[in-house]
């Protein structure tokens, strides 16, 4: 089912599709970035909670600055530096972050109108045609994601895309996610599970060393469930770095497999995250501040936290880092799994 999500300023009509199975969960996903705008599910009482943060209608979107539940492309994260090396050429990006580029500059995919492919109930099919050179990157690519929505109360994300020349691609989804509801304040309470024995060092930038640090002994290890409050303010280098937790985990094991989970007891509502990337930014939300969300809700500092899954930040400029290169004709294709449940 379609409905209008309002104009952009350049006269664009933005769409809202809504997503249902037969559990009471429902997710709504945009045109416009192809962002997850909300996902309701079930509490322990049966009052559906929307566990995502976001806007109203597309204007939102268009002038937010905090990435709320879009696709982002065509690498997320950051190259530091703003430059990478690929087939003896060098290739200049913008300079957004300190000098960096972060989540590849301006237009960013998560302000575009993607193409509806394809749409049911249970899910939707959204490309956005990435010409050469697009944000500083070469060859041309149709990028599309797949959103499922199964019985399972799982959201299955599926990305894709075929260069016409070598390029870079680290596609993933910026949700922020508060599972007592997104207008509930912090998520300083809920607790949070990261399948990761390391994680990879950065400098103030937020770059990479280069450096693979256990997890054991220091506030970033979350591999017992553990509050996001309980040693987010410790005096130790990433997190005065990064104000909070905002860094790069390298998950155990590889192939498909649980990457995190996250509780919330307020509302029984619990989520595990999977993938079959190498690496997942856990983010809580260290620099949103009053920014003005759906229903009349006011975003804080860490009203949520995200997962997102990726090749690591600045892996191109890492030889010790998994390439996020896709070779003229390969098929990039990574899929990334939140699932629901009540404890």
């Amino acid at each position: 089912m379609r409905h209008l999500f309002g104009k952009t300023s350049a006269g664009e009509e933005a769409y809202l599709y809504e997503l249902k199975n037969g559990n009471g969960m429902s997710v709504l996903v945009s045109d416009y970035g192809a962002a997850i705008v909300s996902i309701v599910i079930p509490d322990v009482n049966g009052e559906g909670r929307d566990v995502v943060l976001g806007y109203d209608d597309v204007s939102g979107y268009e002038k937010g600055t905090c990435f709320f539940g879009g696709v982002i492309g065509r690498v997320a994260n950051r190259i530091g530096g703003a430059r990478f090396e690929l087939g003896g050429k060098n290739y200049r990006l913008a300079q957004n972050d300190n000098g960096n580029t972060l989540h590849s500059g301006s237009p960013y995919t998560n302000q575009r109108i993607w193409e509806v492919v394809e749409e049911n109930e249970s899910g939707i099919t959204l490309m956005l045609h990435s010409p050469d050179m697009d944000q500083g990157f070469p060859g041309n690519v149709d990028l599309k994601v797949v959103y499922t929505l199964t019985e399972d109360n799982e959201l299955i994300i599926q990305y894709h895309g075929v260069p016409d020349r070598d390029t870079l691609l680290n596609l993933t989804n910026h949700s922020y996610f508060n599972l007592a509801g997104h207008d509930s304040g912090d998520v300083l309470s809920q607790e949070v599970v990261i399948c990761a024995d390391v994680f990879t060092r950065a400098d103030a930038h937020s770059i990479p060393t280069g450096e693979l640090v256990p997890v054991e002994g220091t506030p970033m290890d979350f591999r017992e469930r553990k509050a996001i409050g309980k040693e987010i303010g410790e005096d130790y280098e990433a997190l005065r770095f990064g104000g909070g937790y905002d860094h790069n985990y390298v998950l155990n094991g590889s192939g498909m497999r649980k990457a995190a989970a996250m509780y919330a007891k307020e509302t029984g509502i619990a989520m595990e995250v999977y993938t079959d990337l190498p690496g997942m930014q856990f983010y809580t939300a260290n620099f949103v501040a009053q920014e003005k969300g759906k229903g009349g809700a006011v975003y804080g500092k860490r009203s949520g936290a995200c997962f997102e899954t990726q090749y690591f930040p600045d892996a191109v400029n890492k030889k010790n880092f998994t390439s996020p290169i896709v070779k003229s004709g390969e098929e990039y294709h990574t899929t990334t799994v939140y699932k629901f449940y009540r404890e």
